[in-house]
């Protein structure tokens, strides 16, 4: 009788974690179905052309741009490695599924159950073609925070090579320069130069978490370090700012990727506006700032969060005190006015592009998992 009770009352669990699981994927996919709502006016189609984004044919449809993957039922790994949708194509809301599709809806290719639909011809290599492929994003604005160390995470910086000495002991170095250097190399003969600048400190916990940098020029490696020399010869490659002793070198990073697709986050992020790249103290729509989240965090190229500014903390005006002292305060709601689109991420620090706002950015507004 005792394993009888216990049978089922491990079956009654099972049962009631297999119905509180049900509910719970239930409450989330009827969360993502209302903020993935169409827009009450999206019309029923739109035909790609030059200088369409990705954020533009989704916010013609969609109420949230983000949601770009869900209507068009993307998993995790396409929105990864995203396929490509191209001017002249098609983009039809097939209202009956509600669902975005290159296939007109009623048509014989769109008979039955929706085909994965490829916004690629199978044919077209990885380089042929790509680059009139639609972007998420206007490219040329982030084009310099894709390729050019401007913030630097702390320990990158710590781990640095660093110049030491230069031809003829010049102060200051221009292309064709030798210069010397000191530090590990790990393999890589292609640098970028910088000049450490501001540090960035992480508006939550106080520490430093990255410092901004100014690019200043590339270096190649020449010979590397031997028996009886304790530094490594470089050639200065280009130079955009004069460089000097004291500057670092980082390898040059891959080519990044260009194309993604608007996602909300993976799992709930809460960041922090850690700086702006204008210099000014606040930031517009196209502008790039920086949060204190990265790749550590769940954050991912092409994750979008929306922007808060802090509610402010008021006084409670029925509240008496005490002579006059010790009134009760209020905490407002933040307040949501825009989005950011994440293009480029570290560990612990991101870029984005501000997207639709209503207000300015400033330092220390909130930006987190779309709600």
């Amino acid at each position: 009788m005792k394993n009888f009770s216990t049978g089922v009352a491990r079956s009654l669990a099972i049962r009631a974690a297999a119905a509180a699981l049900f509910a719970s994927c239930a409450a989330v996919s009827a969360q993502a179905a209302t903020n993935c709502a169409f827009r009450p006016n999206a019309p029923d189609q739109h035909v790609v052309v030059k200088g369409d984004t990705l954020w533009d044919i989704s916010g013609a449809f969609l109420e949230h741009p983000w949601c770009w993957p869900q209507v068009w039922g993307m998993n995790r790994d396409e929105i990864r490695n995203p396929h490509w949708i191209y001017p002249g194509q098609v983009v039809y809301f097939d209202r009956a599924r509600g669902r975005l599709t290159l296939n007109k809806p009623g048509s014989d290719t769109d008979a039955g159950e929706p085909p994965l639909v490829r916004l690629a011809p199978q044919l077209r290599t990885e380089n042929i073609g790509r680059d009139n492929a639609v972007p998420a994003i206007p490219a040329g604005v982030i084009e310099p925070f894709l390729t050019q160390p401007l913030v630097v995470e702390a320990q990158a910086l710590a781990n640095a090579a660093r110049i030491v000495a230069a031809q003829e002991d010049r102060l200051y170095l221009g292309e064709g320069d030798r210069i010397y250097v000191r530090g590990a190399l790990d393999g890589a003969t292609s640098f970028q130069v910088f000049r450490p600048g501001k540090e960035l400190v992480d508006p939550e916990s106080g520490k430093v978490v990255a410092h901004e940098a100014a690019y200043v020029g590339t270096a190649r490696l020449v010979k590397e370090a031997g028996p009886g020399t304790d530094v490594h010869t470089f050639a200065v490659t280009r130079s955009v700012k004069e460089m000097g002793v004291g500057d670092r070198l980082l390898p040059t990073p891959p080519t990044p990727v260009r194309n993604y697709v608007p996602h909300a986050p993976a799992r709930p992020v809460a960041a922090r506006v850690m700086a702006l790249a204008s210099e000014s103290n606040f930031a517009s729509q196209n502008q790039v700032v920086t949060v204190n989240r990265g790749t550590l965090d769940g954050l991912d190229v092409g994750a979008v969060l929306q922007l808060y500014h802090l509610g402010q903390t008021v006084t409670d005006p029925e509240s008496k005190g005490f002579l006059g002292f010790g009134k009760a305060k209020l905490r407002l709601p933040d307040e949501q006015y825009g989005d950011l689109f994440i293009f480029r991420v570290f560990d612990h620090v991101s870029y984005g592009l501000v997207m639709q706002v209503t207000q300015p950015v400033q330092v220390g507004d909130v930006a987190r998992s779309p709600e």
